[in-house]
């Protein structure tokens, strides 16, 4: 069973997000091994911080998430100048890389602040999830439904219309 994560920086706080993940968590199940993992912010020492601290915490908070990846995992940072694809180019995406043997697959999200841009470059692929601007939690539930409608493309099934 291919192994999918979502590896993010920071908790869902409002209960109608995590409400909606844990449903399309609970839904995955039945195409993957899906896991969320959380890792924390990475402090500031200051609210208003400078480009040098903030750059700093990102590449803290890289670190992180290159440790929770799964090895050999396929990296897929969501960035604001990554490529918009469609449901059917996700599920390709999927489909490719389960197909090809080597089917882990690392989703990143980072912090308020995005990501750092040393793992922007590391990963495989970069994405975005439209051109409109989501706060993080929401980023979370639509990125969990989009994997969900993929698996359902892939399976053959009519959610997907």
């Amino acid at each position: 069973m291919q192994n999918i994560d979502i590896l993010c920086i920071g908790k869902l706080s409002a209960p109608y997000y995590a409400a909606g993940v844990a449903e399309y968590q609970k839904r995955l199940g039945a195409f993957c091994d899906f896991r969320i993992v959380e890792l924390p912010e990475a402090p500031l020492p200051e609210k208003n911080a400078g480009p040098a601290l903030v750059e700093k915490a990102l590449e803290q908070e890289a670190a992180a998430l290159r440790k929770a990846r799964r090895r050999g995992a396929y990296l897929v940072a969501l960035c604001v100048e990554g490529r918009p694809i469609s449901s059917e180019e996700l599920a390709g995406l999927l489909k490719s890389r389960a197909d090809s043997g080597a089917g882990d697959i690392a989703f990143v999200i980072g912090s308020s602040h995005g990501l750092a841009e040393s793992l922007k470059a590391e990963a495989d692929a970069r994405i975005s999830l439209g051109r409109i601007t989501l706060p993080h939690q929401l980023a979370r539930l639509v990125l969990c439904e989009q994997i969900y409608r993929a698996c359902t493309i892939n399976a053959g099934m009519k959610y997907h219309k």
